[in-house]
């Protein structure tokens, strides 16, 4: 299954995606209403830190894929699908907002690891559009299979170089 088949599927079937995404901020809603004077003790700081991961990660991946789009592609932003690159981004959003309101989000497990993950992200991100920019490779005809690769390459020696700065 390609990236594109991906998206495809999701397009197919939006009610799939709408759901699981409605579903992620009503459940921290839930939550903080069943048990509003102990969110920052276990089980609920765990679940609350499971809704702030399944809600974050494809998030974040929606960034990614937007900046992709617009710097590497030169795309309109008026082109970008709402279902794949806005809804994700919208439901972090109001989750994080909703959870906020419960605890404290950094004190929840894990989450300075989400952090970490951002900052990798943006970092390569940042590296693969200077590559772009200086014209030593030309990312936009690359089949985006190729471009995961490099990208995820570029994850690893990123996070590798900096254990062995920081440890």
């Amino acid at each position: 299954m390609t990236l594109q088949d991906f998206f495809d599927y999701a397009l197919n079937h939006p009610a799939n995606v709408l759901f699981y995404f409605a579903l992620i901020p009503f459940a921290a809603l839930l939550a903080g209403w069943m048990e509003s004077e102990e969110g920052h003790l276990p089980p609920w700081n765990y679940l609350y830190s499971t809704l702030v991961y399944l809600v974050a990660v494809p998030a974040i991946l929606s960034i990614a894929y937007n900046v992709y789009k617009w710097l590497f592609e030169r795309a309109s932003i008026m082109d970008a699908n709402l279902l794949l690159q806005i809804l994700p981004i919208a439901s972090m959003l109001l989750t994080f907002f909703i959870v906020k309101k419960q605890v404290r989000i950094e004190s929840l497990p894990g989450f300075s690891r989400l952090g970490g993950l951002v900052m990798m992200i943006s970092s390569v991100l940042v590296i693969m559009w200077f590559i772009d920019r200086v014209r030593i490779v030309a990312f936009t005809y690359m089949p985006i299979q190729y471009l995961l690769i490099i990208f995820i390459v570029l994850l690893i020696f990123i996070r590798y170089g900096w254990r062995r700065v920081a440890g």
